[in-house]
């Protein structure tokens, strides 16, 4: 028997009882949408997880899921439970990577938040030197739009476009990232260069597909740039970016990253656009006295101070 399969034997009745490893399977059969896909993602038998459900559902006196030819389907209860499981887990999976932390120097994970764009195209070679420094530490890096709650443990350290208002966050301002309009020289060649801002009407345009509040900023200084005149619409910065970099038409992206594309892409209107993004370095003050959270939030703040100061 699998060592993590022992423990489900029996069905608690008390709520205050339940063991997190119940907790776990009904967030793995939420995921994954049935028994079978809920096993193969925790590493343990499909029975294993049936019985974690029973037992649960049990305890709470709720029913979790329904069965349906699509798999188990979630109750309106299994979905009102989500948010405090998920951030059990986080908490869980928090206190892993602090357990794994205790040694002799600066070891264990480290779990980094940070944009698609800055996840891809920025933090990697920091990331690099960092582990090169320090070869016991492991980096896991998430990559979202979504800003995630260091509060919850769902990252030790967050790459923010934002200033955090919580009092509980260290915060590290690192500078502002200059964003600007660019095309690839192959596009401006065969569709010459806007020379104002009301030129970009006749041009093929990068942008967003869902609305976002970058978009409506973006649409008082620029009137042309609307969801509905982009020829190309993805709500990933890095495919976005691969657009620009393809020569399917004019887009904002990072000045750096610009300058850093082979060929470099030219910035249009430069005096007629200015936009940045104020960039901040964030941590949990819980974590102020961690070894590998203090060295990696000091190797980010370094590092993109520097890639900053490449726009200016």
């Amino acid at each position: 028997m699998n060592p993590r399969e022992h423990e489900d034997a029996k069905n608690p009745k008390d709520p205050n009882a339940i063991g997190w490893e119940l907790y776990r399977s009904y967030l793995g059969v939420l995921q994954e949408g049935s028994l079978s896909g809920a096993a193969r993602a925790l590493g343990v038998t499909q029975p294993t997880v049936g019985r974690h459900i029973a037992a649960l559902e049990h305890a709470l006196g709720l029913t979790l899921f329904t069965r349906s030819q699509q798999g188990l389907l979630p109750t309106e209860a299994a979905l009102a439970l989500r948010t405090y499981a998920q951030a059990m887990g986080h908490t869980a999976a928090a206190l892993v990577r602090a357990a794994n932390s205790h040694g002799d120097g600066v070891r264990g994970t480290v779990r980094v938040s940070a944009s698609e764009v800055m996840g891809v195209e920025v933090l990697p070679p920091i990331l690099a030197q960092l582990q090169a420094e320090h070869p016991a530490l492991t980096v896991e890096l998430v990559l979202s739009n979504r800003v995630h709650d260091l509060l919850q443990r769902e990252a030790d350290i967050a790459i923010r476009m934002t200033e955090p208002r919580q009092d509980a966050l260290i915060a590290r301002r690192v500078g502002t990232i200059a964003l600007g309009l660019h095309a690839h020289p192959s596009y401006l060649q065969a569709h010459g260069a806007p020379e104002t801002l009301a030129d970009l009407a006749h041009h093929r345009l990068i942008g967003f597909d869902a609305e976002t509040p970058f978009l409506r900023a973006a649409q008082k200084a620029v009137p042309a740039w609307r969801r509905d005149r982009f020829a190309v619409r993805s709500d990933s910065d890095v495919a976005q970016l691969a657009f620009i970099r393809a020569g399917a038409g004019i887009g904002i992206c990072q000045v750096a990253l610009a300058r850093r594309s082979t060929p470099a892409l030219v910035h249009l209107l430069p005096q007629q656009l200015e936009y940045g993004l104020e960039t901040w370095v964030v941590m949990h003050e819980d974590l102020r006295a961690s070894p590998r959270c203090k060295v990696t939030l000091d190797a980010l703040w370094t590092g993109l101070q520097r890639y900053v100061g490449e726009a200016e």
